[in-house]
Parts: C-alpha cells; structure tokens; sequence
C-alpha cells in the first residue's frame, strides 16, 4: 500500500529518523496474515532523543497563548479532514477493520480535535474569595512539560487524538509512542500535525512495548505519561512513573455488563448486544463481554443473540459486520481462553474457533455456564465474544455487574425508570448506559474507569485537562488606601 512506508519510521523534531541501531520490526496484516510493512524498533537512545527534542520545543510552544494554540488545532483539524480518506485507508489497511468504520473513526478524531481547539478559548481555572482583607485570588493552569503518550493499536488514530490534543492544547509538548500493530497510523498522524506545529511539539516514536514504550514511561524528563492498554502494563507504567511522582493517566482494561431485563425491548437488547460485543472484533475496553439476563426472558433473549451472532459477516468489506483481530497472538489468547472454559463445563453456542482460512479472525462467540468465579468472566479477551448469565432481578443483575475486578461501562436495558435509575447509581463503572450499548463517551464527555479499569483519570471532555496541566494559585495582596 503506498502510502505506508515500507520501514515506518520515528519522527523527532520535525524529521524522520530509522531506528539508530539499525533495528526493524515486521508489521502483518491481520487479515491476510501476511506482512504489511516494517517499523523502526527504537529503543531507549531513541526515545531520549525524542524527549530532548520536545523539553526544547517546549517553552515556546507552552508560551503561546492558549487561544493561538487553539487555531493550530483548528488548521490541524482542517488538514486531517481534508486527508481524511487517507487516513483511514491506513487504519483500514493496518487493522482490517473496513474503510468504512475505518472513516468513522478518523472523523471522530476530527471532531475530537476541533472540540480540544475550542478549549483554547476557555482554558479555564477560576477565581477564589479569601477571608482576607485585600487579598484576591485565581487559580490558572500551567503545562506539565514534556507528555509521554503510550496508546493501543484497536482504534490507533482516536486513541492517540484522545491524548495528543488535549496535551497540546495545554502547552505541552508530547512524545507518541505509536502502537507497534498501528505504525503507519501514528506516523501519519505525526506527519499531518508536523505541517503546522513547531518542530518538536509532537514527536513519534516506533518500536516494542518493552523496548521503547517502557524507557518513555521511565524517562526522567517526563512530566506525565498517559497510557492505554492492559491492566498489566498499566501497573508497572504506575509503579515506574510514581517512583518519581511524575502524573499518570491510566486507561485499562474492561469486563463490561450488559443486563437485559424481563420488561426490555428484546429486539432492541439484542442488536445493542450485538453491536457491543462483536462490533470491532471486540476489541473495545468498553466491550460488552458479560450479558446478565434476568431468567423471564432468558431462553428467548440466547435464542436470538446466538442467531444475530451467526448471522454477522466477517471482513474487511463495507458490507462486513466485524474484521481480524490484530494479531495471531491475540487471536491463539483467546482460543486458549476458550478452551480451557470449555473443559470447565461452559458451553458454546456461537462460534467459539477461529475462521478457516488466512487471517486473524475468531468467529463471533457466545458462550453460557461460565460461573462467575471461572477466570473467563475476569479475563479481558479482548475478542469478539460473549458470556451470558442468568439472574432472578434487578439486585442479581446488580450484584453480579458489579462482582468484577473492572469497572469501565455498563448498560441496563429495561423500561422501568426506578430500575434504570437504581442500576445506573449502584453499578461501579465511569459508564452507565440505559437502553444502549457500553459505549464510551463523546468528545465533549469524560471517559474512564473505575478498580482495575484505571487510576480515576478520565479522557476526553474538559477533564482530560486536569491529565496534562498543573494548576496554580495566584494571589494578589491590595491596599485600597494607596490607590
């Protein structure tokens, strides 16, 4: 494809730079197995290379007026729409999931970049009385400094907009690393925004997890580090990170519920069932991955989830209903995962095995007996499959939500408001939807979990600046005798 490099190179400073030890990564195609390209495998000289360039880029950068830095991000903006096809070719090409949600997701990104513009205008702090005589008090925001930014590779250009855009946006000057399953992504990310930023501003950096995003979690001149992936990375980023006091921004991992209750729009609780289990391969922290359905409408509600379940195409087509996973890693995990819940008495009802064929792909899969001590309802598979489980009422259906090391989304499908309302205030989650899917949020809407689901940080909306600035208190001291 031309327009991924055949060795996808680091960005520092405004150029491009191959790894410097020489080092290349392959990069496959997760729908036909086969190689895509290759990436730079930077490691530790590289990313400090990349740091140094972003803490000299970043004083003036953070020196200008926020407003200023917001019309950047509107030309930003302006730019990726007119490349938006582009863009999403590559994420297409890099995930398999179709051009069409491939475009989706880049024009979310775009709205996503023009509401962190907006935030340019109003980057507010506020104003504070004082029980002093004279005194008058503000609190403003200040950049952190140089922001290490570590995204995944399931939705690759909105994960790194939810993290680049607002760093900007405070003053901050940002190192990427790109996912190694999404290199291309990232460096024409990078290569669009460096038309119209400082050099510096933005850097992107290739390579391993281990081999180049843990020297930038650990690298003394970064002020915060965002991450999001898996809960087990995101505990060493926090130990490393926090043996400094840098900020950390955690966005983990999810077990998502999804209760149907006996009074639902069964028709409707399916296609949303569907659409949150199986939409993107599952590969969605906000998956909906364990569905609660009170015993009423139990038999019915599996019927016809195991019928939608069989009835979705898979592909990287328009027409298609989900694509590869990422990997054959990704893809022989949850095998595995299945397999070992199988022998401990769980049943598959859809799915279940990979599809025949080249590629990456697991068949959409439901599966029920799965008690919920069973590691398979714990384990984020990250896949498109689906436990169900059976429950008397709306206090089962709570317990058992909530009976979860994670605590991301959750979604209630019921027409009784009490029950809606009693579900939405217990259930331990950032996310709550009634009569929907577990989604996440809009642009302008807080994203983030609670327990192993994240550090109660939360991206996007005005919160995610709270991520990538310092606030500081500034009082004056008057005498209004010597006016």
């Amino acid at each position: 494809m031309t327009l991924i490099p055949e060795i996808v190179p680091n960005l520092i400073a405004g150029r491009e730079f191959p790894a410097a030890s020489g080092a290349i990564a392959a990069k496959l195609d997760p729908a036909t197995g086969g190689p895509l390209c290759a990436l730079a495998a930077s490691d530790a000289g590289d990313v400090d290379a990349a740091v140094k360039a972003a803490a000299r880029a970043f004083a003036p950068w953070a020196a200008t007026p926020p407003v200023q830095r917001g019309m950047v991000l509107h030309r930003v903006c302006q730019a990726l729409a007119a490349r938006k096809e582009d863009v999403a070719r590559v994420v297409a090409a890099e995930t398999g999931k179709s051009f069409r949600d491939a475009l989706g997701e880049t024009e979310g990104t775009i709205a996503l970049g023009l509401f962190y513009a907006g935030e340019g205008q109003r980057l507010f702090g506020r104003t504070a009385t004082s029980a002093t005589v004279g005194k008058h008090s503000m609190v403003v925001r200040q950049p952190v400094g140089v922001a290490g930014l570590i995204v995944a590779a399931n939705t690759p250009i909105a994960n790194a907009a939810w993290k680049v855009f607002p760093a900007l946006i405070c003053g901050n000057a940002a190192v990427l690393k790109a996912a190694e399953d999404a290199p291309a992504t990232a460096w024409l990310f990078g290569r669009i925004l460096g038309e119209h930023l400082p050099a510096g501003v933005l850097n992107v950096i290739q390579g391993l997890g281990r081999e180049a995003g843990a020297p930038l979690a650990a690298h003394p001149g970064v002020g915060v580090v965002s991450f999001t992936g898996s809960t087990v990375v995101g505990r060493e980023i926090a130990e490393v990170a926090g043996r400094r006091l840098a900020k950390v921004s955690l966005e983990l991992g999810g077990k998502n519920a999804l209760v149907v209750c006996d009074d639902a729009d069964l028709d409707k609780a399916v296609r949303w069932t569907a659409l949150s289990a199986f939409s993107n391969a599952g590969q969605r922290c906000a998956s909906a991955s364990r569905v609660i359905v009170f015993d009423a409408v139990y038999d019915d509600f599996r019927n016809r989830l195991v019928k939608a379940a069989q009835g979705l195409r898979l592909g990287t087509g328009d027409e298609d209903d989900l694509g590869p996973v990422i990997n054959r890693r990704s893809l022989d995990a949850m095998t595995r995962a299945l397999g070992e819940a199988v022998d401990r008495g769980a049943r598959v009802l859809a799915g279940g095995v990979p599809l025949d064929g080249p590629g990456c792909y697991m068949l959409p899969t439901v599966v029920e007996g799965v008690a919920a001590s069973d590691p398979l309802s714990a384990a984020e598979l990250f896949g498109p499959i689906a436990c169900l489980y059976r429950v008397a009422d709306c206090a089962g259906a709570l317990a058992l939500a909530n009976d979860s090391p994670y605590g991301l989304t959750a979604a209630i499908h019921t027409r009784d408001l009490d029950r809606a309302w009693t579900f939405a205030q217990g259930v331990e989650t950032g996310v709550v939807n009634v009569n929907g899917g577990t989604y996440g949020s809009e642009p302008h809407m807080p994203f983030g979990g609670r327990k192993l689901s994240g550090n109660g940080a939360r991206e996007p909306g005005p919160e995610g600046l709270d991520v990538y600035s310092e606030l500081k208190c500034i009082s004056f001291y008057t005498d209004p005798e010597q006016a």
